[in-house]
């Protein structure tokens, strides 16, 4: 049997002790970054061209938001979800956190949604 010891690089175990106290000293802002990764959103391409074409724009707040409803909605055993907003609507996938198409408000009042099987409404809350 080989040891493993004999292929590690050297100076690869003190970088690796190195690395753990960094780790150490900053949790806090590991914590901070890992939450910030957490609340990613992808947006389709095809969701993209329908926020240009419709002239839909939303703040990082308003993303954080809807990132977190995304999150509760999925635990709940939502996977595709409706996002009402005070200018949009959103088809969005929980699971991946990803918006799948979006309209504005004034196309939504009369369009029937399909394959959804919950909605968030936020109308209030940015």
């Amino acid at each position: 049997m080989i040891d493993p010891t004999l292929h590690i690089k050297p100076g690869y175990r003190a970088q690796a002790s190195l690395n753990a106290k960094v780790h150490q000293q900053s949790n806090e802002s590991f914590g901070q970054m890992l939450k910030s990764e957490q609340q990613k959103i992808t947006i389709s391409k095809h969701a993209n061209e329908r926020l240009h074409q419709r002239g839909i724009q939303m703040n990082q707040s308003e993303w954080n938001v809807i990132s977190e409803k995304l999150k509760e909605a999925s635990q709940k055993g939502i996977t595709d979800a409706l996002v009402v907003t005070k200018d949009a609507a959103l088809v969005a996938n929980t699971k991946s956190q990803t918006i799948i198409t979006a309209l504005n408000r004034n196309e939504a009042a009369s369009h029937i949604f399909t394959n959804i099987n919950g909605t968030i409404l936020l109308d209030s809350s940015f």
